[in-house]
């Protein structure tokens, strides 16, 4: 085999694994309850009349929402597909990224190897809310296989390379991008710290760029106030100090084994300028994080919006690096290459088993799934969509978890409350967050509304129609039916 067809079928089967680790490809999931709204929204400036001022405040802050709907725009194609081609993208650019690091510290292709097959096990990264894997398209991935290129050049010494692809990484996906720009800003620093001047040019550029942020976001340095907090209740990852301790524990142990096998690396001669500067930039990242603990706790909503605690996510991907190093070439003097094969194939047979655990026994779905499935919901939300712009529409708040794709995701129609997205999005907003908590408490007893409080709630916020299960019977009038969904008219 070429070369060639060596890195096309190892990327294909890094691809699939890593898919199959996240449960299966599929359109529509968990936080494209807000990416595909917005896209839709640039594309048909039509709709979402009633949840703009919802989605604004942080489409505000994402760039990607015009350039996917220029995409969409110039190619013709779906948003099924165009997110399909930027979800096969991510996965290309993750696995180019991981070996442009692996290499950049002159790591052989059996830690290489290893690394791709550890970066293939999805898991959460304690108490952040992040994944370090998601089974459909989310820039936040596109930014960080950015950013896994923005360390292999901090390593390489290549500093405009390394801020090309930072500032890339910020305008895919900024509350990301942003933690590997200051990775970035932090190993030129360190590396020029011999040359004062040109280290503090460095130091005042981004002092003063951070200066600029907080003065256009000064609105954002206040206390939260208490309806605010507890529409956030159950997003507890966002208040560090209040982790339970294993988080502590986890997180605080990638410092300490990025420390403990960089110093073996250093006595073994394998360390570069640059590779110093990278690790000088991912502690000096958890120092960052370490002073804005009392900033989150004193409920400082900047602080909180901007999740710090996610730059263990960079750590944890660091750390697998350094770990698949040390398992393989750091006892090639006692490993043969036997043995590092028999490793490489146990790392391999447990991606895969979970991999197949994951998907056919536990999600239950196919590893590629394109659209939307053809489920009594989806049906339900087809005739919705076909139906004016500017309907408003009532269904269950926790309906995303319940029986599919969010309403605005589904249908392409505003929805009163989506619990679990809305009040996500509540976070970067104090006038989102009261609209939030006002709907929560609205609707806080869907299941025991009355026809008379279908009424009331149709006046106050101006609803067209009302989805509910096909279980319960309204005297009301019937728009549409299916076997498990039924659509009445509120106007």
């Amino acid at each position: 085999m070429t070369r060639v067809s060596i890195a096309a079928l190892a990327l294909a089967v890094f691809a699939v694994v890593a898919t199959a680790n996240s449960g299966g490809y599929r359109y529509g999931a968990s936080d494209q309850a807000f990416y595909l709204p917005a896209v839709a929204a640039e594309l048909h400036p039509t709709l979402f009349p009633h949840d703009r001022e919802l989605l604004g405040p942080h489409m505000r802050l994402w760039l990607g929402d015009s350039l996917i709907a220029d995409l969409a725009r110039v190619t013709g194609a779906s948003l099924p597909a165009v997110f399909l081609g930027i979800y096969g993208l991510t996965m290309i650019l993750l696995a180019a990224g991981a070996v442009r690091l692996g290499r950049s510290l002159a790591c052989d292709w059996w830690a290489i190897a290893v690394f791709l097959l550890l970066l293939t096990l999805r898991h959460r990264i304690a108490k952040t809310g992040a994944n370090s894997l998601e089974g459909y398209m989310h820039p936040r991935m596109l930014a960080f296989a950015c950013g896994l290129f923005v360390f292999a050049e901090i390593a390489r010494g290549r500093t405009l390379a390394g801020f090309a692809l930072s500032g890339l990484a910020v305008v895919i996906h900024t509350p990301t991008g942003v933690w590997f720009a200051a990775a970035w800003a932090a190993a030129v620093v360190w590396r020029w710290r011999t040359h004062p001047r040109l280290a503090s040019a460095v130091l005042a550029a981004g002092l003063a760029g951070a200066l600029l942020v907080l003065v256009a976001l000064r609105s954002q340095l206040v206390p939260m106030n208490a309806e605010w907090l507890e529409v956030l209740r159950e997003k507890d990852y966002l208040f560090s100090g209040e982790w339970p301790l294993y988080a502590w524990v986890i997180n605080l142990a990638y410092p300490v084994v990025i420390v403990a096998i960089y110093r073996r690396r250093v006595a073994g001669g394998l360390v570069s300028a640059g590779e110093s500067a990278l690790v000088a930039a991912l502690l000096g990242l958890v120092i960052a994080f370490l002073m804005s603990v009392p900033l989150t706790q004193a409920r400082i909503a900047l602080a909180v919006q901007i999740q710090i605690n996610r730059v263990f996510w960079l750590l944890d991907a660091f750390t697998a690096l350094y770990v698949a190093w040390w398992l393989t070439a750091d006892r090639a003097a006692r490993w043969s290459s036997r043995a590092r094969a028999t490793l490489l194939a146990l790392v391999a047979l447990v991606a895969c088993g979970r991999g197949f655990y994951v998907l056919r026994l536990e999600a239950r779905r196919p590893l590629v799934q394109v659209g939307l499935p053809a489920t009594p919901w989806n049906e339900a939300m087809r005739w919705l969509a076909s139906q004016p712009d500017s309907w408003l529409v009532l269904a269950d708040p926790q309906h995303a978890w319940k029986y599919g794709p969010s309403v605005r995701v589904a249908a392409w129609r505003d929805t009163v409350l989506e619990a679990s997205k809305d009040a996500a999005l509540a976070m970067y907003d104090a006038d989102v967050a009261a609209r939030v908590a006002d709907r929560d408490r609205a609707l806080g007893t869907f299941e025991t509304l009355s026809v008379d409080d279908l009424r009331q709630l149709a006046v106050r916020y101006d609803i067209d129609v009302f989805v509910d299960r096909a279980t319960r019977s309204f005297p009301l009038r019937v728009l549409y039916r299916n076997g498990a969904f039924v659509i009445y008219d509120l106007r």
